[in-house]
């Protein structure tokens, strides 16, 4: 596992606790360079707001403290 790939899947464990408070969790699929592919589980896989919550939540956080360049993909 490269540097890039542990900094992402630690922060992203990090996150799964306010995921899991709403009765929802995540799923890392994969991580291929700047690129990570998730599932959403639970609650927040067919949540309306799933969108915003990779895109506005936990994407916006792995751009401000690890890559700005990381794009996060929603796998169904």
């Amino acid at each position: 596992m490269d540097e890039l790939t542990k900094k992402i899947t630690e922060r992203l464990e990090s996150l799964r606790v306010h995921l899991q408070a709403d009765g929802g969790d995540l799923e890392i699929v994969a991580i291929e360079g700047k690129t990570v592919k998730l599932k959403l589980q639970g609650a927040c896989g067919g949540c309306p707001h799933a969108a915003m919550t990779i895109k506005g939540g936990l994407e916006r956080i792995l751009r401000e403290e690890i890559d700005p360049e990381i794009v996060i993909e929603r796998v169904i």
